[in-house]
């Protein structure tokens, strides 16, 4: 599996992954949590798929961290 968040292919529900919130762009700050839910239709983006963690963050994927959680 792809190790970065630009293929939806590669990201489901339940991952861990490490996104970048919208309001952290500019400094690259990293936020860790798993995915509830991806916003992006499209099969890839340049600067990572979108998705919504179960904390409620929205931002794009920028590292896939670990598997399905339990």
């Amino acid at each position: 599996m792809s190790t970065n968040g630009q293929q939806r292919s590669s990201i489901r529900p339940g991952l861990t992954v490490d996104i970048v919130l919208k309001k952290d762009q500019a400094t690259g700050r990293l936020t860790r949590g798993i995915v509830k839910d991806i916003l992006t239709n499209s099969p890839n983006h340049p600067h990572g798929i979108k998705v919504r963690l179960q904390s409620g963050d929205v931002g794009r994927v920028k590292l896939i961290v670990g598997g399905q959680s339990q």
